[in-house]
């Protein structure tokens, strides 16, 4: 069984966490998401409209996913890793280099973003009163 693994906080769910989620599902049989705790998200000064538990539960109704763990640190990746016997590593290219280092563990990939769409623009458009 090839094993990968990606993490995100996937706060209002969109077309580019799908995309991610079934591309990096494609790589292999197993998909494990690592999910940024409300904690760690405030940690990151993130505010998700959705709780953990909420957001949880989202992932493990897509068929794409797995297994859902807490993302709790930055540093908890190496760990996560080794201790889940992953393959590999996905992320989006926006992250391009910031995880090269887990080569020494397992198979780095970026995956292009879906263009258009982030959950920042989908914030900003709900706030502003516009629909893009």
């Amino acid at each position: 069984m090839k094993k990968v693994l990606t993490y995100g906080t996937f706060d209002l769910l969109h077309l580019g966490h799908i995309n991610l989620l079934k591309r990096a599902k494609g790589l292999g049989s197993h998909l494990t998401v690592g999910l940024s705790t409300d904690e760690f998200d405030s940690l990151k000064h993130k505010n998700s409209y959705y709780s953990f538990e909420h957001r949880k539960m989202i992932l493990e109704a897509i068929r794409f996913v797995d297994a859902v763990i807490p993302e709790k640190s930055w540093d908890q990746k190496v760990k996560d890793v080794v201790s889940n016997n992953i393959d590999v590593f996905v992320m989006g290219d926006d992250w391009k280099g910031h995880f090269d280092y887990l080569q020494e563990f397992c198979e780095v990939i970026y995956l292009p973003r879906t263009v258009g769409v982030s959950t920042t623009k989908i914030k900003n458009e709900l706030f502003s009163g516009t629909n893009g």
